[in-house]
């Protein structure tokens, strides 16, 4: 990703721009900003002229040494606690060895009533590709990046602390000529392989067997379209004033006589 030109990176403006405009309808603002996976330059400059103190922090050194992030884990990131009134997450959830533990530790470096919002490529994404990996002729090793699910998100949002979490998912549909294309976009966008050790080396066989399979899914244009679902996901440090669930039983209007039909 880093060897690679930042424009090559399609999916990463994509999810800024939604981020951007997500937190256009907060109405509030956010001293201090958190912004895990610093690799947009156009984020980073929009994010430092709203006035907010930013501090960058990136998984890769060759990333953040562009942007002068700090360097590290998401989930072992290791900064003051309740520091920060906003963590933008444009990317990477999936990505983290402990994900559970990657929230909680997110959840503990926000103020009370802080944000977080993120995003990044969940479960149904490269169908294509998925059934391409698993033709005749290639070894089943693990070939896709594991993918979390629009309600695991949401459980998980619960789970670890959040109020008030929302969860959605965006489908971007994009159509390639060949399997090689849509290999360089993964790689661009940070999506290949993240296992380690790494799975052994495709031989050239394989990979005609995959373009092949790939390929053989084209519409009848000649082009193959390939799903990105990306799932967004929000919820807030708790604190008393923030909105509150109705406690259980104090309703006071039935359901059923909600539900019949006026005369």
């Amino acid at each position: 990703m880093a060897r690679l030109p930042a424009e090559a990176n399609f999916l990463a403006p994509i999810i800024a721009e939604t981020l951007l405009d997500r937190l256009s309808m907060v109405t509030r603002t956010f001293r201090r900003t958190l912004l895990i996976g610093a690799h947009d330059h156009t984020l980073i400059a929009h994010l430092r002229a709203s006035g907010t103190e930013l501090t960058l922090f990136e998984a890769g050194a060759r990333v953040a040494a562009s942007t002068g992030a700090l360097v590290g884990e998401a989930d072992t990131i290791d900064l003051p606690l309740g520091t920060f009134d906003l963590i933008l997450w444009p990317g990477g959830l999936d990505a983290v060895n402990d994900v559970p533990g990657a929230l909680v530790r997110m959840r503990a470096l926000l103020a009370p009533d802080g944000l977080l919002l993120g995003a990044f490529v969940g479960d149904g994404s490269l169908p294509t590709q998925r059934r391409a990996v698993t033709s005749d002729g290639v070894r089943p090793i693990a070939r896709l990046h594991p993918q979390i699910d629009l309600s695991a998100t949401g459980n998980l949002l619960q789970r670890t602390g959040f109020a008030l979490p929302v969860v959605d998912v965006d489908a971007l549909t994009v159509r390639y000529r060949d399997w090689f294309a849509l290999v360089r976009d993964l790689r661009a966008c940070g999506l290949s392989s993240r296992l380690a050790p790494a799975p052994p080396s495709l031989t050239r066989e394989e990979a005609a067997r995959i373009a092949a399979a790939f390929a053989a899914q084209a519409d009848p244009d000649g082009r193959i379209a390939e799903i990105f679902r990306v799932i967004h996901f929000s919820g807030w440090a708790p604190h008393p004033d923030q909105p509150q669930p109705a406690r259980r039983g104090s309703a006071t209007t039935s359901l059923i006589n909600a539900l019949k039909p006026k005369a």
